[in-house]
């Protein structure tokens, strides 16, 4: 190809369409992909939040499922209480609010 105004303009045309190419078959693989639920990690938890700041620490798994175990939480699966969420998980002790947020999230699928 020639290296002329010409040659140059279709070959930028050429890289364009293989750039948008790319990002068409980028957004299909991510098609199947879920939406996370959230962007912000304390909106996931909602006013169990603000419950868990305020909480006394160290708390056991126990202690906060007799307190907050009614709350309900978002899921990939839908709502669950928070009692369901650790009922999987055997009594731990957390040394502060964000020991616990870090739990329930993992437990949850971020």
């Amino acid at each position: 190809m020639a290296d002329d105004k010409q040659g140059r303009d279709e070959q930028a045309d050429r890289e364009e369409n293989r750039q948008r190419d790319r990002e068409l078959e980028e957004a299909r693989a991510r098609g199947d992909e879920k939406e996370p639920l959230f962007d912000d990690e304390s909106e996931r938890l909602g006013d169990l939040d603000e419950e868990l700041k305020s909480h006394d620490y160290p708390a056991t798994t126990n202690e906060l499922v007799e307190a907050y175990g009614d709350y309900e939480l978002e899921t990939q699966g839908g709502k669950k209480p928070l009692e369901d969420v650790l009922s999987s998980t055997d009594d731990q002790t957390y040394d502060s609010a964000e020991d616990v947020r870090r739990r329930i999230l993992g437990l949850i699928g971020r």
